[in-house]
């Protein structure tokens, strides 16, 4: 990560991205870009040309930064990643394809933004995590980081933990349930509690369908389903159809 502000990546330290750090499954590396700066000051932004308000991130201490991760390490950058709100949404199969590189830079935008010089011949490409504006890109860099390091191999304690994650086949995850089986007047499914796998199987299926169409409608248009998933929304439909009629 290349940042104006490496103390910010303190929570990278815990949970399963601390874990798979302790367990060498990854490495992450904090870059100041300010010890590259010139000046006593570490100037790292300068008023735009043209005038307007808001700094600028100026583009050698960047650059000069990213060269010191090139020399750091002889294996190449796969990607070079701009954080920034104009990048395409990162989704779930962005992180499978970045957990498949052998090394990435994610570069931490902030004031006003970054030189367009670094946009265009340093970063491979720009990523955004939603439409709104972060004071920068530190807390993106974050989630990005967190997405990926998961779906390495060993770094959840169940390894088909992060196949059946919200997002991973395309739907929304079905919902979750532990002990005890009563609480306070609430049950858990009996289905759940049958013993019977297959009976359990189609059930979480049924409910990732109903999630997804109730609450993201547009990821049914491209997940991948199956003769059985189109019959449990069909089914899911008709009954909506007769509650409708009641």
């Amino acid at each position: 990560m290349l940042t104006l502000f490496p103390g910010m990546f303190s929570p990278l330290e815990e949970s399963i991205v601390g874990r798979a750090r302790a367990r060498e499954l990854v490495r992450l590396r904090v870059w100041n870009i300010r010890d590259h700066t010139k000046d006593r000051h570490r100037t790292a932004d300068d008023t735009p040309y043209g005038g307007g308000g808001g700094m600028i991130m100026k583009p050698e201490p960047v650059f000069e930064c990213f060269d010191a991760v090139k020399e750091a390490s002889p294996t190449p950058v796969d990607a070079v990643i701009l954080l920034a709100p104009q990048g395409r949404r990162f989704d779930q199969g962005i992180a499978a394809s970045y957990a498949a590189l052998r090394r990435i830079a994610l570069i931490c935008g902030h004031y006003e933004g970054v030189d367009e010089r670094i946009r265009t011949h340093l970063a491979t490409e720009e990523l955004s995590i939603g439409d709104y504006v972060l004071t920068g890109g530190e807390l993106a860099a974050m989630v990005v980081i967190d997405a990926v390091v998961r779906l390495l191999p060993g770094a959840l304690g169940d390894e088909k933990g992060a196949l059946e994650d919200s997002f991973a086949s395309g739907l929304l995850e079905y919902p979750h349930y532990t002990r005890p089986p009563t609480y306070r007047g609430l049950d858990v499914p009996d289905v759940l509690l049958s013993g019977d796998h297959e009976r359990i199987r189609r059930w979480r299926r049924r409910q990732a369908l109903r999630i997804t169409k109730e609450r993201r409608p547009d990821l049914l248009e491209t997940a991948d389903l199956s003769a059985e998933d189109l019959q449990m929304l069909a089914e899911l439909d008709q009954r909506e159809t007769e509650r409708n009629d009641e």
